[in-house]
């Protein structure tokens, strides 16, 4: 028995706090969900972008006759259609028309993803029909046999037979960062993304009518959770252009990383009732601002776990942010480097289970072997999925985020969680943001916004609540933190920026 070395309280809490409430999801299948707003509410507004606006009749009827085009073309249920777009319309109309016919559709952002990532997706993902617009088709490397077909304009419908699709075909494939320098496809089925968009809290509240702002990169998994949450559930997507703010000042719902949500004011967004966040550590005076006007979400999981399995509602009084309990149908465990429950109260390493586990990694037994597990905890063939996020229980059944494991680094030959120094820095008066990062065996360096932060004080911060090897040796304020693609801060351009400090000092 897997739990047998626990204390009998400290089993009964390890299925208490771990296990998500069993709430039964309308529909495996969110396309579905989009066609009954569009037969409900053909003439309300899915979406708008820069002044163009579709309907939900339009966006189902385009789909529709994209669906055929593609069936007609050969695309079968278990295939992968390449969406290589920027945001707008017709990438809604691509996004819906693959799912239509079945296939799951692998996103990129063409103005972003360079021609080798491209072609890297394109063969791992065997996209052999890839969508774009004329504009950007000459970006897209087609080897040999492969097909473009162009979004611009709608296709003329022609009856196609409907493929039977169930909850176990996939729905998207998403590449993520890799170990090797080579982004993983990550395979994810319908089952998993309508058990977490079709439920509470995941569905968000969101009605007919709302608006919900689309601000992130199609290629990370929140924006799925930005276009699918928002059509299957009747609201109008805002989309934006250029200009964020734009486009989060009319909205109701608003997803995105803390380090986008940094970059907005709450009083310019006065339409929000909704947010939530994930993607990287959200520091706690952001949680608290947007708390105070907002139900605000602090989420967390990886790409693997679908967008996210662990929410919590923040309350600006409470003691801890944390990230919540697991959601709907879904399991975390707090293992031990054996796999071992820990008890409530010890960190440890989160295990995600449950519907949320996606199907793994495309072409990679290696990492599926590494990174997936059989779930002895539900059995019954059920998986389980390691998150590399540590966390610990806290006495009422909250998930505390103690950082990655891959953000413990040794300085020193002590470990130091880089996560932890960042949240203290970011107690220190005025420090909004912090990151920390590790610049050789002996030093750490930390970046603190905004660029009036004093560095002396945010520094003696750390050093009074952590150990000596702890502090870092210099803290940098900085007006803001780069961001990659995904809108998450990067590290990399941090490293960039201190070295240039280095040189220009010299």
């Amino acid at each position: 028995m897997p739990l047998r070395h626990l204390t009998p309280q400290d089993q009964r809490l390890f299925r208490q706090f771990g296990r998500g409430p069993a709430v039964a999801v309308p529909d495996p299948l969110l396309h579905h969900a989009v066609a009954r707003h569009a037969a409900a509410a053909p003439h309300a507004v899915a979406a708008e972008h820069q002044g163009a606006y579709l309907t939900y009749g339009e966006l189902d009827r385009y789909a529709d006759a994209l669906a055929a085009r593609l069936v007609r073309e050969g695309v079968r249920p278990g295939d992968h259609v390449g969406l290589f777009v920027r945001r707008s319309i017709p990438m809604l109309v691509g996004l819906l028309g693959i799912l239509k016919a079945g296939a799951a559709y692998v996103p990129q952002d063409i103005g972003l993803a360079p021609p080798a990532q491209l072609t890297h997706v394109i063969r791992t993902a065997r996209t052999r029909i890839v969508l774009a617009v004329a504009e950007h088709a000459h970006r897209v490397p087609l080897p040999d046999g492969h097909l473009l077909l162009t979004l611009d304009e709608p296709q003329p419908y022609a009856p196609a037979p409907r493929p039977r699709v169930t909850g176990d075909d996939g729905c998207y494939v998403l590449f993520t960062s890799g170990t090797t320098g080579r982004p993983n496809g990550v395979k994810v089925t319908h089952r998993n993304v309508a058990n977490i968009l079709l439920t509470e809290p995941g569905g968000l509240g969101i009605r007919p009518g709302d608006r919900v702002a689309q601000l992130l990169n199609i290629a990370f998994d929140m924006a799925a959770w930005e276009i699918l949450g928002c059509l299957a559930h009747g609201g109008t997507l805002v989309i934006r252009g250029k200009d964020i703010a734009a486009a989060a000042r009319t909205a109701d719902v608003l997803i995105a990383t803390p380090t986008v949500l940094s970059g907005l004011d709450p009083a310019a967004c006065p339409r929000v009732r909704t947010v939530a966040v994930a993607g990287e550590p959200c520091p706690r005076p952001l949680a608290d601002r947007w708390a105070r006007q907002a139900a605000f979400h602090n989420c967390c999981g990886p790409t693997e776990t679908t967008i996210v399995n662990t929410m919590s509602r923040h309350d600006p009084a409470a003691p801890l942010l944390t990230i919540g309990r697991p959601t709907p149908n879904n399991t975390v465990y707090v293992l031990d480097a054996d796999r071992r429950p820990l008890p409530v109260g010890e960190p440890g390493e989160m295990w995600a289970g449950g519907d949320c586990v996606s199907a793994g990694y495309l072409g990679d037994d290696a990492l599926n072997a590494e990174r997936y597990a059989p779930d002895p905890f539900l059995g019954g063939g059920r998986r389980m999925f390691r998150t590399r996020d540590l966390g610990r229980w806290t006495p009422d059944g909250e998930l505390e985020y103690l950082g990655r494991t891959d953000d413990q680094v040794k300085v020193r030959g002590f470990r130091v969680e880089l996560d932890s120094v960042s949240s203290v820095l970011e107690t220190a008066a005025g420090c909004t943001r912090a990151v920390t990062l590790k610049r050789d065996a002996r030093t750490l360096v930390s970046f603190v916004c905004p660029a009036d932060v004093d560095p002396d004080t945010a520094r003696r911060a750390v050093a009074a609540a952590l150990p000596y090897y702890c502090v870092p040796e210099q803290v940098l304020p900085v007006a803001f933190l780069p961001e990659t693609d995904r809108g998450k801060v990067d590290k990399q351009a941090l490293l960039g920026m201190l070295d240039e400090r280095v040189a220009v000092a010299r």
